[in-house]
């Protein structure tokens, strides 16, 4: 969850970079930011359910997408989306460990 947290974070201050040294427009700027915050949101908001991680991934392809706006967000679009693959594939492990191991 505190990955797509931070990554909500990250989509905002990667706006100033979309508008000031990238020209995107403003409008442009917002929608894109806003829905690829709200693909995060969402995706935080349901994990516990289960339906939030089709969001969570959807918000990684979004932080990635987010690098035709502005050349930089491919690499931290990048690393997120590693830090998601990697908290998704240890918490698997957790979740299928036997009960009985270690504390």
């Amino acid at each position: 969850m505190s990955v797509l947290v931070f990554e909500i974070i990250v989509f905002w201050l990667a706006f100033a970079g979309m508008v000031q040294i990238s020209g995107v427009s403003v409008a442009a700027a917002v929608a894109w930011t806003t829905a690829a915050s709200v693909l995060a949101l969402l995706g935080s908001m349901g994990l516990r359910r289960g339906w939030g991680y089709w969001f969570g991934w959807a918000a990684q392809a979004a932080a990635v997408a987010l690098g035709l706006l502005t050349p930089w967000m491919y690499a931290m679009g990048i690393v997120f989306a590693l830090i998601w693959i990697m908290s998704f594939v240890l918490g698997k492990r957790l979740d299928n460990r036997p009960a009985g191991d270690g504390a």
